[in-house]
């Protein structure tokens, strides 16, 4: 069973959905097609009784998701992202079934958004994870999980500095489940997949919603409160100084309003 929406494709392959950004030459940057995409994806997998886990993950061996298309948000004037501008497992859409990321090169911004929504993440050791949204002057009210999935001080300094963190770190802090040579990334995702399909399916689901269940209450609330407090971000000229500094390849003026 496949899908393709040019910029994403859906692939079913011993019960185990492969969904595949396909924009290489974009670093797999998350433009309106990709978006696109990545949403008929998930609704397919929500659907789809053929495919018990879903492994996401990126064409070329340079960018799992660079982020948002700067050049198309610089065009838009966008501000804040609307509810739905990407899927966010357990935020924005809810997704049962177990997920995987298999990040094949760097997850920054919104990249690193679609790694850190998925249940478990294998990276290739090239792999490379950051939050660059403070070097763009945009928002991450979507990062309000971060700390509960690696330790306080990890999740600040990755927010402050967008600088970004290697596999090997990411592992050492919990980001990363697996770290395998950039040429194993696919076996390995996909045999981690498959041990999960051979389970139970509704001890699958039951354990998935289980770890998140302490958390879920408390995230919710957090969510709305880290809306706000980015609200007033994304509404900023600086908001639009990033994306326009970067689509005019200049450095920014930070004006601080």
């Amino acid at each position: 069973m496949t899908m393709s929406i040019d910029a994403v494709t859906y692939e079913v392959v011993d019960g185990v959905a492969w969904m595949t950004i396909c924009r290489p030459e974009e670093r797999n940057a998350l433009g309106r097609d990709v978006r696109e995409g990545l949403w008929a994806g998930v609704r397919r997998f929500n659907a789809d009784d053929d495919a018990a886990v879903l492994v996401l993950t990126a064409e070329g061996d340079k960018a799992f998701c660079a982020g948002g298309n700067l050049k198309e948000m610089a065009e838009a004037s966008l501000g804040i992202p609307p509810y739905d501008f990407l899927p966010n497992f357990g935020r924005n859409v809810q997704v049962d079934k177990p997920t995987i990321a298999a990040v094949n090169g760097v997850a920054y911004a919104g990249g690193f958004l679609l790694a850190q929504m998925c249940d478990l993440v294998v990276a290739a050791d090239t792999a490379k994870f950051a939050i660059t949204e403070a070097k763009v002057g945009r928002g991450t009210p979507w990062a309000t999980p971060l700390p509960w999935l690696v330790p306080p001080r990890v999740a600040m300094e990755l927010l402050l500095t967008g600088e970004p963190m290697d596999a090997q770190r990411a592992f050492e802090v919990g980001l990363v489940n697996r770290v395998v040579p950039f040429a194993e990334l696919h076996d390995a995702a996909h045999a981690l997949a498959r041990t999960i399909r051979a389970n139970a399916p509704l001890s699958v689901r039951a354990a998935k919603r289980t770890v998140h269940l302490g958390a879920a209450a408390l995230l919710a609330e957090l969510q709305d409160e880290a809306d706000r407090i980015w609200a007033p971000v994304y509404l900023s000229a600086d908001a639009q100084e990033g994306p326009a500094a970067f689509r005019d390849r200049r450095a920014p003026h930070w004006r601080g309003v």
